[in-house]
């Protein structure tokens, strides 16, 4: 029994990231984004339970990766298109330019499966903070960017480089401690820190959650500085 403990996870992960699509082709980016929130906290436990419960498998990491698809590359995608389809719809085909991030992000997963140098750090920008970066930017700032007369190339730049940084090769550091210690894992708290600080004020200040955008953004730029991959 235990061993279907952790699928049944994934799976509600992959539910989850179905449930954020239909919310996300809906205009309703808020309950997008929750659901894509769910999903990361479904993708986190179901890792943890595995390991647990000693039952990890192949057939485990392939399901991971499937549901992860849905959850972190097709959700926001489709947070993406809907934004811009439902702003200019006079645009036909340049809202789908939005699933580029997608196919990428599946890209980036399947390299993930493969790659055995990200045991402990990554190596591009991982799914679920892109996913999460994106829900919350246009979750929090969709009005602001349809008010400026360049968002349409800002933002259809962004996909591209989203999609770039989650197949590059550049070293993140991951938040995963060998020990609880302030030695060695000196970059990990100090993100820690900055990063609650950088979300909870803006949702104080009540302007969303746009600071889930900023910690992911500082998240990428702490990596680039100080070459953490441990």
């Amino acid at each position: 029994m235990k061993k279907h403990i952790p699928n049944a996870i994934t799976c509600s992960n992959l539910v989850s990231g179905c449930i954020a699509v239909v919310f996300a082709l809906s205009g309703n980016t808020t309950m997008a984004l929750l659901w894509i929130i769910i999903g990361a906290g479904f993708d986190f436990f179901d890792g943890m339970s595995a390991r647990l419960l000693g039952v990890s498998s192949p057939i485990g990491k392939e399901l991971d990766s499937l549901a992860d698809v849905v959850t972190f590359g097709v959700a926001p995608s489709c947070i993406i298109f809907s934004f811009l389809a439902g702003i200019h719809q006079h645009f036909l085909l340049l809202p789908f330019v939005a699933f580029i991030m997608a196919a990428f992000s599946a890209l980036r997963l399947a390299k993930f499966n493969l790659d055995e140098r990200q045991s402990t750090s990554f190596i591009g920008l991982p799914t679920p903070a892109n996913a999460l970066f994106w829900g919350s930017l246009i979750n929090s700032l969709g009005n602001w960017l349809e008010s400026s007369p360049y968002y349409i190339g800002g933002v259809v730049v962004m996909v591209f480089v989203s999609s770039y940084l989650l197949v590059a090769e550049l070293p993140l550091f991951a938040l995963k401690f060998k020990h609880w210690g302030w030695k060695g894992n000196e970059v990990k708290y100090i993100f820690v820190l900055t990063a609650a600080a950088m979300i909870a004020c803006p949702l104080l200040m009540g302007y969303g959650l746009i600071g889930i955008s900023a910690a992911i953004a500082w998240y990428v730029v702490l990596s680039v500085i100080t070459g953490q991959r441990n």
